[in-house]
């Protein structure tokens, strides 16, 4: 039979310190900001925790969603509404980054077979950051989300008026129309064990705002040098992004872009190589 992946999402409330000790504090104020400030921070994680296998024929489950909660609930004792450096054995040597965090709860998760095989786990710090670990050691995935607005217009200069309008509808109105999009970026490679992260942040965002938000926030997508001459769809702005930013990572390899137009409209793409079979 084939198999089903399930998917539980919960929450839990946490503190943590980023430094390195062996540092002074000049160079952890450096490469950490403010995540380095005293005593710590907080944030309302939000945990996903993904499990496969085949659909029992009696219970017609994956695993009984009432014994995963239970087990999540139990196992988040540990974390829930405590400082993770000095409340928990985890951190005493480990800087408690996200990713990080995301890899520890994977290992705790994997000693509870009652839950089933664990195929990943997704960490959300805030709605615009996660971590995902899927158990290979040393390697995570970590998205950052971004905004931007801008307009377009779908039409095709080798269509008749009646047949641009019968495919793209509304999309063809004479003036362009706009959304405000979200993009997704996931940067995937291995966590650097000083300071726990997969990705620089701040760098990674520059890189974003330099080459992808200063050039399409507030901007017309058709005047676009770049798409000129297809349409601004969304599928051929994911490719666009795609390119634009594949190679001006500061660390770490970019896994997939992740576009949004509307919320029930969500593009995603992986580079050429990944979709060759």
């Amino acid at each position: 039979m084939p198999e089903v992946r399930l998917t539980k999402r919960i929450e839990f409330a946490a503190a943590h310190r980023y430094g390195h000790k062996a540092w002074d504090e000049a160079r952890n104020r450096a490469v950490f900001g403010a995540c380095f400030n005293e005593p710590g921070h907080g944030h309302n994680y939000m945990l996903e925790v993904t499990v496969a296998g085949e659909v029992d024929l009696q219970t017609g489950m994956v695993v009984n969603l009432y014994d995963l909660k239970q087990v999540l609930k139990e196992i988040l004792e540990e974390f829930d509404h405590k400082h993770l450096n000095l409340d928990t054995p985890y951190f005493r040597e480990k800087i408690p980054t996200t990713e990080n965090i995301a890899a520890v709860l994977w290992d705790v998760l994997a000693a509870r077979p009652e839950i089933g095989r664990l195929e990943k786990v997704r960490l959300f710090e805030d709605e615009d950051l996660s971590a995902e670990f899927v158990g290979i050691a040393g390697q995570a995935g970590l998205t950052k989300r971004y905004h931007f607005a801008a307009a377009h217009r779908l039409r095709h200069r080798d269509l008749s008026a009646e047949q641009n309008q019968r495919l793209f509808g509304k999309c063809d109105s004479p003036g362009p129309h706009g959304h405000n999009y979200v993009l997704h970026v996931t940067v995937q490679g291995t966590i650097d064990p000083i300071t726990g992260m997969l990705v620089d942040i701040p760098t990674l965002d520059r890189a974003v705002a330099e080459h992808i938000l200063r050039r399409f926030d507030h901007q017309d997508l058709d005047r676009d040098p770049d798409l000129t001459g297809r349409m601004a769809t969304g599928e051929n702005l994911a490719r666009l992004l795609w390119n634009l930013l594949v190679n001006r990572l500061p660390a770490g390899r970019l896994a997939r872009i992740g576009l949004s137009e509307t919320r029930g409209m969500y593009y995603e793409y992986r580079g050429e190589e990944a979709g060759k079979p």
